[in-house]
C-alpha cells in the first residue's frame, strides 16, 4: 500500500509509519520551499525512504507547479540550489517509508496531478482500505496509474469529483465519502491549502501560523521548527480550506456523528513510538505520555536493579519515567550512531550481528557488574531483543530485565502501521515466558493493555487493534498491504 517501511537494514526489530506531511501558504507571497524543507527535516523519523517538494506562485500562471522528489534523506535530496529554484508561495511537502518492493522515486510524494480543471498538489499520511477497489473502478475508466501507492487513488478520486463539483474542497468531501481507513491530507490547488484527515483521527495533522503564512503539518514540532504557532489540529473527519481571503475554513460535514455506532481512534502508537516527544498530537504530550507508560511498568512490573536505561530514541522517555517511578537511577548503556543513512552498505545476512552493532553500541562502564532494566517501546518479530540483551551481558552486565511500554502485538495493522501479518509477531505464537527464554532476558514484562487509555489521559477515543484484534472499522477480509507491488 502507501507508505510501509521497507526494512533495508534488519538492525531494528521497529514498526514503520507511513508518512509526514506539511503545507504552508504563506499571505505575503513569500517563496516557502525553505519552510517545507525545515518542516519535512523536523518529521524526517516518520519517513526516511524518500521525499519531496512542490510548490507554485498563487500570482503566476495558474497551476504552475515546480517540484523537486527523490530516494533518501530530506538532507540528501535537497540543496541549497535545488530549494532556490523552487519558487512560489504556496506549497506541499512529503517525507516517506514505502512498501516492501515500492521504493521507487515513481512512489515518492508530493503528487502532482494535471486535469481538465488545473493542476492539484496532494500529500498523504495513511492507508485505504478499500484502494484496490477505488483502483480497480478507475481502471475500467481509462485510469491509467503511474504509481503503485494510495496517494495516486486518491489524487484521480478527488480529480474526478472536482469536474461536477464547484471547488476543490467539495471535490475532496465528495472523494472522502468513497474512501476507507486511514488518511491525513494535504492537497495544494492553485488558490488554495486544504487538510483533510479521516472521521476515525487514526493519523495527526495540526495547523499553525506564522505572520501571514498558515501551516498544515503531520506534528507540533514541525510547526515549532519553522517558529510558528500551534493554533488547534483538524479534527477526524474535518476538512480545513485556507484561502488569503477566508483564513481557515471547516467543513465538518464528513465528522463522526454522536450516536452513528462508531468511534474514533487515535494510533496509540503515535504516542508510544512514532511522535516526536517534543510534538503534542490532539493536545496530548508524547512525552507525557511516555512517562506515564514507564511508570506504569514500574507500578505493574517491579523489579530490583541497580540501573534503567532505555533503547534508544523511543524507549529512553519510558525508562526515565520507570526511573522516577522505581527510584532505581535511570543511565545511558547504548551509544547510536545517528548517521547511518539509507546509503549505509548493509550487511550480508549471515552477518546481521555486525548491523546491530554498526548503529547500536553498548558502553560497557555503564553496565558491567549491574543489574539493568531495559526498556524498549515494542517487540515486533524478536529478532533484535536477543542480540541487544546478549550485548548486554558481554558487556558485563550481571542481569538484564526487559520491559515492553506497550502490549504484546497479536495483530496487524491495516491503517498506517507497519505491524506484519500474526504469523510474523512473535507473542502470536509464544507466551511472554517463551520470549523471555528466546531472547535471553532474566525477565520479561509488557504494559497491560488497560493502561492504554491512560497513556491519553483518558480524554482521546483510541486504536488498539493490534494488540486486541479489534479496529474502529471492519478491517479488509484479506490482507491487501502491498497488493500493487510487483
Amino acid at each position: 500500500m502507501d507508505c510501509r517501511v521497507h526494512h533495508q537494514m534488519e538492525l531494528d526489530d521497529k514498526l514503520g509509519e507511513e508518512c509526514g506531511v506539511f503545507g504552508i501558504y504563506d499571505f505575503s507571497g513569500e517563496d516557502v520551499a525553505s519552510d517545507i524543507y525545515y518542516g519535512l527535516y523536523a518529521l524526517q523519523h516518520r519517513g526516511q525512504e524518500s521525499c519531496g517538494i512542490a510548490v507554485s506562485d498563487t500570482k503566476g500562471p495558474k497551476g504552475k507547479v515546480l517540484s523537486h522528489k527523490g530516494m533518501g534523506l530530506v538532507n540528501e535530496v535537497f540543496t541549497g540550489e535545488h530549494l532556490g529554484q523552487l519558487k512560489g508561495d504556496i506549497g506541499v511537502g512529503h517525507v516517506r517509508y514505502s512498501t516492501a518492493g515500492g521504493s521507487t522515486r515513481e512512489n515518492a510524494q508530493p503528487l502532482v496531478l494535471n486535469y481538465v480543471k488545473g493542476t492539484l498538489g496532494l500529500a498523504h499520511n495513511g492507508n485505504l482500505i478499500n484502494a484496490p477497489e477505488l483502483r480497480r473502478e478507475l481502471e475500467l475508466g481509462g485510469a491509467i496509474f503511474q504509481t503503485t501507492i494510495d496517494t495516486e487513488v486518491m489524487a484521480y478520486h478527488i480529480a474526478r469529483e472536482r469536474v461536477n463539483t464547484k471547488s476543490a474542497e467539495g471535490a475532496v468531501a465528495n472523494a472522502m465519502k468513497k474512501m476507507k481507513g486511514a488518511y491525513s491530507l494535504i492537497v495544494m490547488s492553485p488558490r488554495k491549502l486544504i487538510g483533510a484527515r479521516d472521521p476515525y483521527g487514526f493519523r495527526p495533522l495540526c495547523i499553525g501560523k506564522r505572520g501571514n503564512a498558515y501551516i498544515l503539518a503531520s506534528e507540533t514540532c514541525a510547526l515549532d521548527t519553522v517558529g510558528a504557532e500551534f493554533i488547534r489540529d483538524v479534527e477526524p473527519g474535518e476538512i480545513v480550506t485556507i484561502t488569503p481571503q477566508y483564513g481557515i475554513v471547516s467543513d465538518r460535514s464528513m465528522c463522526l456523528k454522536p450516536g452513528c455506532g462508531e468511534r474514533e481512534g487515535r494510533c496509540i502508537f503515535e504516542y508510544i513510538y512514532f511522535g516526536r516527544p517534543d510534538s503534542r498530537l490532539d493536545g496530548i504530550s508524547v512525552y507525557n505520555s511516555r512517562i506515564r507508560a514507564g511508570k506504569f511498568l514500574a507500578m505493574d512490573s517491579p523489579v530490583e536493579a541497580d540501573l534503567v536505561v532505555g533503547v534508544p530514541e523511543s524507549g529512553n522517555v519510558a525508562a526515565l519515567g520507570y526511573s522516577l517511578e522505581s527510584g532505581i537511577p535511570y543511565g545511558m548503556a547504548f551509544f547510536k550512531n545517528s548517521y547511518v543513512g539509507r546509503t549505509f552498505i548493509k550487511p550480508k545476512q549471515s552477518n546481521r550481528e555486525s548491523s546491530v552493532r554498526t548503529k547500536l553500541n553498548v558502553m560497557r562502564e555503564a553496565v558491567e557488574g549491574k543489574r539493568v532494566i531495559m526498556i524498549d517501546d515494542s517487540i515486533v518479530r524478536g529478532t533484535t531483543s536477543d542480540r541487544i540483551v546478549r550485548m548486554l551481558r558481554e558487556a558485563g552486565a550481571k542481569e538484564v530485565h526487559m520491559r515492553v511500554s506497550s502490549p504484546p502485538f497479536l495483530y496487524p495493522c491495516y491503517f498506517g502501521t507497519d505491524v506484519p501479518k500474526s504469523d510474523q509477531l512473535i507473542a502470536h505464537h509464544h507466551t511472554v515466558e517463551e520470549i523471555r527464554q528466546i531472547i535471553g532476558a532474566d525477565s520479561l514484562a509488557y504494559l497491560r493493555l488497560e493502561r492504554l487509555p491512560e497513556l491519553v489521559e483518558g480524554r482521546l477515543p483510541i486504536c488498539n487493534g493490534c494488540f486486541t484484534g479489534k479496529y474502529p472499522l471492519a478491517p479488509p477480509t484479506e490482507d491487501i498491504r502491498g497488493s500493487y507491488e510487483q
